[in-house]
């Protein structure tokens, strides 16, 4: 029988993991819940244990205390903070949470490119102001748009797909996937260049690393339709803030919807402020709310899987690492 641990906090469990999925969780086996204790003494006997926002590396130390680990459900999005040496060389596997948070970063980023589209941040600015009729000209329909998608993981991914219902062309530009399973959601794979230049919508879902840092700057931004529509819901680091600015201060650019900037929040005299289409929320992209609580169903399905010696959504190797987030 197996012994799943919950080693989070208190206050992340009750916000990503429910009744209903510890219910689910108790027929694969004892459940044990970390109440005060230390992480070490949390994963005492796991063979499965769940990970969240706010663990540590589960190290040699800690891997002492559960020699029969096999399994590790990170009930959060990057698995970078939990993750050890020791962990990969003992023959952990090791899932994420970054299939059901990509859901709800991809429906921020639809809610941007349709409100974007049909110029819902200028309008409202011209119906409180007394008008009516103004901006109205300036409405597209997503319908036979050029939608560019850049990285192509699970937000990204999703992205293009929830695309695929507004009968539009979705290109993608991702060096590390390959163009068959582009093709698969109906998207054509392209170069970087190639899609700056044909996108109406440019959607950016790229994890930050050091090859993506700026990707987004001077010279890509020339390359940008003049009313396209830029959307970051990925990492602030993505985009040289200052060349943005730049270049819509030139007239360019119809929206750019901003949900991440670096840093976090942006710095009160950020020029990014100065800017009115620029349209900014508060690192929201992921999932929220009530939406959370499909991590944990998501984490009861990856145990599921593992358990019945099925592949699972999300797992993580070593080797993945330096290519994500």
């Amino acid at each position: 029988m197996e012994k799943i641990c919950l080693i989070m906090s208190k206050e992340t469990r009750e916000m990503v993991i429910n009744e209903r999925a510890i219910n689910r969780l108790k027929k694969f086996g004892e459940v044990y819940i970390r109440s005060d204790e230390s992480q070490a003494d949390a994963i005492k006997g796991a063979t499965i244990a769940i990970t969240s926002w706010g663990n540590t590396p589960i190290d040699e130390e800690q891997l002492k205390n559960a020699p029969e680990l096999k399994l590790v459900c990170h009930a959060a999005g990057s698995v970078k903070p939990i993750v050890s040496d020791a962990l990969w060389q003992k023959g952990v596997r090791v899932t994420s949470s970054n299939a059901p948070l990509g859901m709800g970063v991809a429906e921020t980023a639809l809610g941007f490119t349709i409100s974007a589209s049909k110029n819902f941040y200028n309008l409202n600015a011209n119906v409180k102001n007394g008008g009516w009729e103004e901006g109205k000209t300036d409405i597209r329909e997503l319908f036979e748009l050029t939608v560019g998608v850049v990285g192509f993981g699970w937000a990204g991914k999703h992205y293009a797909e929830l695309m695929r219902n507004f009968l539009v062309d979705v290109v993608v530009y991702d060096p590390n996937m390959d163009a068959e399973k582009i093709e698969a959601v109906g998207a054509r794979k392209v170069e970087l260049d190639e899609l700056l230049r044909i996108s109406d919508i440019v959607s950016i879902h790229a994890p930050s690393i050091p090859e993506t840092y700026h990707m987004f700057n001077s010279e890509t931004l020339a390359l940008m339709k003049k009313d396209a529509v830029l959307i970051n819901t990925a990492r602030g680091s993505l985009i040289d803030e200052d060349a943005l600015v730049a270049h819509m201060k030139a007239g360019n650019l119809k929206y750019a919807c901003l949900d991440v900037t670096d840093p976090e929040p942006p710095l009160k005299d950020s020029p990014l402020l100065s800017v009115p289409n620029i349209i900014m929320t508060p690192h929201l992209a992921g999932l929220a709310q009530n939406g959370l609580r499909r991590i944990g169903s998501h984490v009861a399905d990856e145990i599921e899987k593992m358990l019945d010696g099925k592949p699972m959504l999300a797992e993580v190797t070593e080797d993945m690492l330096a290519k994500m987030a």
